[in-house]
C-alpha cells in the first residue's frame, strides 16, 4: 500500500515544470493531481505549489483530514463560498508574479470569481492568473515503482474477479447480474469502487464499444465482451475479455482471432520513443489488411493511474511520447453492426523500452477451443 504522504519528489518535478514556464506557482484543483501532490484524498480543496511553499485550501469537513494526509502543506481555511475570504490568502506572496491554473478542470463560473477577487486586491498584491493545460498529468503519466505495484494489486484483484465470473457464468444470467457479479467480488475482497461502470454486452448490444449492461440474457454462441476495472488504495485497473457461452461459430474464432493479433503484435512491437499515433497504428494495420480497418473505430490504448483514462493516449493524432515508467491499455477491438464485437485489453507497464503485461486474466485462446 502507498504512504500517504507523497514525500518531495513529486512537488520538486512540478518546480521543475514551472520553472520550465515560467510561473511562480500552480494552483491546482483537479482531484487525481490534489492527491498525486499532497495525499489529500478529499473531494474539496485547491493546492498552490509555488517554488519555496506548499499550501492547502480546503474547508471544515477536511481539516483534521488535510492535516494529516498532507503534512507538507501548510492549511488555509475556506469559510463558506466566497472566495474573497480565502483566495488572497492563498495567493498571499505572489503579487506581480504568475499563477497558473488548470484551465481543462476550473469550471469558467469559477475562473470569473477568481478574477474578480485579483482584480479587487491592491494592484502590487495582484498575481496573474495563467492557462495551463496537463502540466501535473504529464508528471503523473510516468509512474514511480510503487505506483506501479499499486496498479498491479488492482489488476491481480480484477483479474480474480473476471475468473470468480468465468466459474460462474451460463446461459440465462443477465447482463446486469453477471457486471454486479465482477462487482461485488472486487468489493467484498477490498476494492474502493470499480475504475468505471462495469460493460456487460451481449450479442448484436456488443458492436457498441460503450455498451451498458441491461436485463437481457446472455445466450449461448454469442460474443460478450465483459470490460471491468477497480479500484485499489486509489489506483485503478482495466481489463475486457470477449468471451462465448458454449461452442464458439468459425465468425467469432475468426474475428477473434484477427483482434488477438493485433493486440500481440501491438504488444511486442511498441517501443519507448514512439508516440501515441504510431503504437496506435501497430494494431490498426493489422486489422485493416485483415479487411476490418473500418471497424476499429476507437484509440488502441490509454494510460491508467490515480485515473482510468489518463495520459499518454494511444490513438490518431497522438503525440504523446511513450518512456519507461508510463502505465497503458493496449485494446484493440472489432465491431460488427447486427453481430457484436470483439475487445481485448490488457495493462502493460513501459520498462527497458517495452511493454511489460500486467494483466494475467485468461483469453480465449486459452480456454481449450476445440
Amino acid at each position: 500500500m502507498l504512504k500517504q504522504s507523497p514525500g518531495e519528489s513529486r512537488v520538486a518535478r512540478l518546480r521543475a515544470s514551472l520553472e520550465e514556464l515560467g510561473l511562480e506557482a500552480l494552483l491546482v484543483s483537479q482531484p487525481a493531481n490534489r492527491r498525486y501532490l499532497s495525499g489529500f484524498t478529499g473531494s474539496a480543496g485547491y493546492l498552490l505549489v509555488s517554488h519555496n511553499e506548499t499550501r492547502i485550501a480546503t474547508d471544515f469537513r477536511y481539516f483534521e483530514q488535510a492535516a494529516k494526509q498532507a503534512r507538507d502543506f501548510s492549511l488555509q481555511p475556506v469559510a463558506g463560498t466566497a472566495f474573497e475570504t480565502w483566495l488572497p490568502g492563498l495567493l498571499n506572496g505572489l503579487g506581480g508574479g504568475k499563477v497558473g491554473f488548470e484551465a481543462s478542470h476550473l469550471p469558467y463560473a469559477t475562473f470569473e470569481q477568481m478574477t474578480a477577487v485579483v482584480r479587487a486586491l491592491p494592484q502590487g498584491e495582484r498575481p496573474h492568473l495563467v492557462p495551463t493545460i496537463d502540466v501535473v498529468e504529464t508528471l503523473r503519466a510516468v509512474k514511480e515503482p510503487a505506483e506501479i505495484d499499486a496498479i498491479q494489486a488492482a489488476v491481480d484483484l480484477g483479474d480474480a474477479a473476471f475468473a470468480h465470473l468465468l466459474q460462474r457464468l451460463e446461459p440465462g444470467w443477465t447482463e446486469k447480474q453477471a457486471a454486479w457479479e465482477v462487482e461485488r467480488y472486487m468489493r467484498e475482497r477490498g476494492g474502493e469502487a470499480v475504475s468505471f461502470e462495469t460493460i456487460v454486452a451481449g450479442g448484436p448490444w456488443s458492436a457498441m464499444p460503450h455498451a451498458y449492461p441491461r436485463d437481457e440474457p446472455l445466450r449461448e454462441g454469442e460474443p460478450i465482451v465483459i470490460d471491468m476495472g477497480v479500484r485499489l488504495d486509489g489506483y485503478c485497473s482495466d481489463l475486457t475479455r470477449t468471451i462465448v457461452l458454449g461452442k464458439p461459430n468459425g465468425q467469432f474464432q475468426r474475428i477473434y482471432d484477427i483482434v488477438l493479433g493485433a493486440q500481440l503484435t501491438a504488444i511486442e512491437l511498441i517501443a519507448a520513443g514512439m508516440t501515441g499515433e504510431q503504437a496506435h497504428l501497430l494494431a490498426e494495420r493489422f486489422i485493416a489488411e485483415a479487411g476490418y480497418g473500418e471497424s476499429f473505430g476507437h484509440g488502441l490504448g490509454h494510460g491508467v493511474g490515480l485515473e482510468v483514462h489518463e495520459k499518454p493516449r494511444l490513438g490518431r493524432m497522438s503525440e504523446d511520447v511513450l518512456a519507461d515508467g508510463m502505465v497503458t491499455s493496449v485494446e484493440p477491438g472489432i465491431y460488427l453492426s447486427g453481430w457484436g464485437g470483439v475487445r481485448i485489453e490488457d495493462l502493460a507497464a513501459m520498462e527497458n523500452g517495452r511493454l511489460r503485461v500486467l494483466s494475467r486474466a485468461p483469453k480465449f485462446e486459452l480456454q481449450g477451443r476445440d
